[in-house]
């Protein structure tokens, strides 16, 4: 390689053009710093070309596919009820083609230096980049460290062969396969099993004994009813003890309750494992930089690192492993770089599942409220009392409101069924602004529209929902 004799100096270095890193590169221009990105791949990173963008592109697929069967009682004649699973993944390229030009003229609109190549420290204040065989050093006031994470089969899924799946694998599938097996109830997991289901798939859903519960449980039994109409099949309480590759795919041992063991085959087995965060790549063991014992970059609130004026954001920090926490961290790092007072709070960020119907859930849960013995009302509007949805025939699902019996204020909702996704920024404005029962009830509400459901959900906790029947609309549940 080619090592320039000289260092280069610059202002403010981003590591990595992901969500948190081109966010956090336009923020900073936009406050007036001079910023060099560096990233060895493609802008836009894990999110836009094998997570987020990619996940959804199916999980729309899967949507549309579903509601074939209602277009006839609109008058609309579908004569070919088919899937061309090759024609979807060419529609995924030309999506993720397109936001990642979107992204790269954002760059250069807004001044932003791209470098391309591979970056890792030099020392506290210096960097290599190597790109081929070239080797550059700059010379920095200040870094941000934003280069997400990579996923890792878990140890007990070894030995599974190529029919083992991640989330970056299972969206460039050629074919559908014809029996997934799917491990676990994360949000990417229920998403998989929801849109392959749709594509044609056989699902076998497979939920640990302690696998974590991120969801409300009356949203949980709800999906579980409804998935098991779809006839998706699931199993709960089980232990994986082995994989083993077979000529039809996979094989999955298991046992459930320490009942005898059981077997499972399908054509494909697919798993979101674990995910350890990009940064021995980067160099900074030899800095001396503050991680966790999982490997993530210990940060303050200002997500500056251990060493001053080296930062952190996204996935190689604590915390959930999601694009909005690593883009709120970005517009965060680089304006307290700026000079200013950001702050971060992640409490409400909002759990959101594009699943069939989808879900959105902030705030306490039901099972949240029992652990903290607080005293609260809980009311629940089914979206078969409301009218948008009569019309749009998407009547399954629920909103589940939580509000604390002693100051009326709002601690949790929870929602599954269409529009949970355009809704969940409302269910999280609502609970940052600390509102309570009266600031939802006083406003009004476009009519006819799923967003009335809220309405009805809030008046059902004092027994005044209007399309609830007066049987049930008497009390809420209280606690």
């Amino acid at each position: 390689m080619v090592v320039g004799e000289l260092s280069q100096e610059r202002e403010l270095v981003i590591i990595g053009g992901g969500p948190g890193g081109y966010t956090a590169a336009i923020r900073a221009a936009q406050l007036g710093l001079s910023v060099t990105l560096i990233e060895q791949a493609d802008m836009g990173g894990v999110c836009l070309h094998q997570g987020c963008i990619p996940s959804k592109v199916f999980t729309h697929a899967a949507r549309k596919r579903s509601e074939i069967d209602r277009f006839e009682e609109l008058g609309i004649d579908v004569c070919e009820n088919s899937f061309n699973i090759q024609k979807l993944l060419v529609y995924k390229t030309k999506v993720i083609e397109d936001l990642k030009l979107g992204i790269e003229n954002l760059c250069r609109e807004n001044r932003i230096e791209v470098i391309r190549g591979k970056a890792s420290f030099l020392s506290i204040d210096r960097i290599g980049v190597e790109n081929g065989h070239q080797f550059d050093i700059y010379k920095f006031e200040q870094i941000i460290i934003a280069t997400g994470s990579s996923p890792v089969v878990p140890l007990d899924l070894k030995g599974g062969g190529t029919s083992v799946l991640l989330a970056d694998e299972i969206f460039k599938l050629q074919t559908v396969p014809k029996h997934l097996i799917v491990i676990g109830q994360d949000y990417i997991a229920l998403e998989v099993a929801s849109s392959f289901a749709a594509l044609g798939s056989k699902i076998s859903i497979l939920i640990a004994r302690e696998t974590p519960q991120e969801l409300d449980e009356s949203i949980k039994k709800e999906l579980e009813r409804l998935f098991k109409r779809r006839k998706i099949s699931i199993i709960k309480d089980a232990v994986i003890l082995s994989t083993a590759e077979t000529d039809e795919g996979v094989l999955v041992t298991y046992n459930t309750n320490n009942k005898d063991d059981a077997t499972i085959s399908g054509s494909h087995l697919y798993s979101s494992g674990v995910r350890k965060p990009n940064v021995e790549s980067v160099g900074i063991s030899r800095m001396g930089i503050g991680q966790t014992e999982e490997g993530f970059i210990k940060i303050n609130e200002n997500m500056e690192s251990s060493i001053p004026s080296i930062y952190a954001v996204g996935d190689v920090t604590e915390g959930p492993l999601l694009a909005v926490k690593a883009i709120k961290q970005g517009k965060t790092a680089v304006e307290a770089i700026a000079g200013g007072k950001p702050e971060v709070d992640l409490t409400f960020i909002p759990v959101v599942v594009h699943s069939i119907p989808p879900i959105a859930s902030v705030g306490l849960t039901e099972q949240n409220i029992r652990e903290l013995e607080l005293k609260v009302r809980i009311s629940q509007f089914s979206l078969r009392g409301n009218g948008y949805a009569a019309i749009t025939n998407k009547k399954e699902g629920f909103i589940k409101v939580i509000s604390d019996s002693s100051t009326d204020i709002i601690v949790g909702i929870h929602m599954i069924g269409e529009g949970a996704l355009e809704m969940a920024g409302t269910f999280v404005q609502q609970l940052e602004m600390v509102a309570k029962e009266e600031d939802i009830k006083f406003p009004t509400y476009a009519h006819p529209g799923i967003n009335e459901s809220l309405l009805e959900a809030v008046e059902g906790l004092i027994g005044q929902a209007i399309h609830i029947p007066p049987t049930k609309n008497e009390t809420s549940t209280q606690y």
